[in-house]
């Protein structure tokens, strides 16, 4: 991944370095399985603990001659061993080692992911909370429909925010598996008992089947479930750049001392920041697909997933830890303003209070046909011709029959769509 897109603790975590000594890490516990099976000698044990190591230079130089990455680590960390590198790798296949290795890597990513999206979802309760009750249009085809409140929205978002943490608790269990099981998944050369070692001490469950590799389901969920919080993480962001047009400036993302929104205009400040996070959401989706066609390998395994396991699971997990972090930071930075949205609900001359002037001629005893029909007139008037609503409603005769001036004026009150407001933000855990 491009290191402008990966923050530290996810770029430490996919990196050569830190693979290379989960690696270690798994086949150290395999001699140690052994060793408690009586094959591996104590005093070997305890000179592969001490003097097992690598380089990632050297690993890469003898891979150029391999072509086989774990056969050239396991050539580097042997050649700083004496006799008792007999006993590394013994009994076991490479996928062993990559596969365990690779789920206690997604595992640790999936920690941080977690945590990402809580700190996403805490933003998004507070910004929701202080926007409570500021009134804004609420908007279905783009077009404003009722009012409705910035709090509500921006509840919407932390409701849906929190889902994704328990999705992403529901993949961490499913894919914190590990399989020590030989090379078609039989354990013919190697115990079982090695595999229940290493798996506990990793904190890790043991597939109840395997072949030679863990099922790539378990991998493609995790995809899918990163796909969907990019999913959530765009609409939240794409949002933002709609209230953050000149038109509407309802919303604007923080545009701090020294920066420049344009390289040829001056006056201009742009939502690059929500706009970077769309783009790159798109990415993570799009490596879900990917995932998903890795799980039909041929028969007990094929290497047709490595590769692409190889770019799009630390990308995937990268991408989505980075959108998370920035998207967090910029609502939390972005400004807010209540009189525009005011404006803006204003700026229809009243259309917004359309169905309860429908419902209240309906109460009154008006037929639900003949009272749309008598709304939709008035509202086309006031669309078409620049018409205040209420005053082109109050000039008919058949509402004056039907509601008093001071019943009909009662109807175009915003505070009746804040009556169910607190209600909902109780509904929080």
């Amino acid at each position: 991944m491009l290191k402008r897109y990966t923050l530290p603790d996810m770029e430490a975590l996919w990196s050569d370095e830190s693979k290379f000594r989960r690696w270690l890490a798994v086949e150290i516990l395999i001699c140690e399985g052994w060793h408690r099976l009586g094959l591996v000698p104590g005093e070997a044990l305890e000179k592969i603990r001490r003097n097992a190591a690598f380089t990632v230079a050297g690993i890469e130089l003898i891979e150029k001659r391999t072509g086989h990455d774990l056969a050239a680590f396991l050539d580097d960390v042997s050649s700083r061993l004496g006799e008792e590198a007999r006993y590394l790798h013994y009994g076991v296949t490479s996928s062993d080692v990559v596969d365990t290795a690779l789920s206690v890597a997604m595992t640790e990513a999936l920690d941080l992911l977690v945590a990402g999206a809580q700190a996403l979802s805490s933003v998004l309760e507070a910004r929701a909370l202080e926007h409570r009750s500021t009134l804004t249009a609420g908007r279905t085809h783009g077009v404003h429909a009722e009012p409705t409140t910035l709090g509500l929205k921006l509840l919407v978002w932390h409701f849906e925010m929190e889902r994704n943490v328990k999705r992403l608790g529901h993949v961490r269990e499913e894919i914190a598996v590990g399989k020590i099981s030989g090379a078609v998944g039989t354990y013919a050369t190697v115990e079982p008992a090695v595999e229940e070692h290493v798996c506990r001490s990793l904190g890790l469950a043991r597939a109840p089947a395997s072949t030679q590799v863990l099922q790539r389901d378990r991998h493609a969920s995790l995809l899918s479930t990163l796909a969907i919080i990019a999913g959530t993480v765009e609409k939240i962001a794409t949002e933002f750049r709609h209230l953050q047009r000149t038109e509407v400036l309802e919303a604007q993302e923080h545009f701090g001392a020294g920066r420049k929104g344009s390289s040829a205009m001056p006056h201009k400040r742009n939502p690059v920041n929500f706009e970077q996070i769309c783009g790159l959401c798109r990415v993570i989706r799009g490596n879900a697909a990917p995932g998903l066609e890795n799980i039909a390998l041929w028969h007990e395994r094929d290497i047709s997933h490595s590769s692409v396991e190889r770019i799009v699971i630390p990308d995937s997990t990268t991408l989505a830890h980075y959108v998370l972090s920035h998207l967090a930071d910029h609502v939390a930075r972005a400004t807010f303003f209540p009189e525009r949205m005011r404006a803006n609900l204003e700026s229809t001359r009243g259309l917004l209070f359309s169905q309860r002037v429908l419902l209240a001629l309906v109460e009154a005893g008006m037929s639900r046909m003949d009272a749309y029909d008598l709304v939709q007139r008035n509202a086309a008037a006031a669309w078409d011709e620049g018409k205040d609503f209420r005053d082109e409603v109050r000039a008919e005769a058949r509402v004056r029959e039907l509601l008093t001036p001071e019943s009909l004026d009662g109807l175009f009150d915003y505070g009746y769509y804040l009556r169910h407001v607190d209600e909902i933000f109780e509904r929080r855990r």
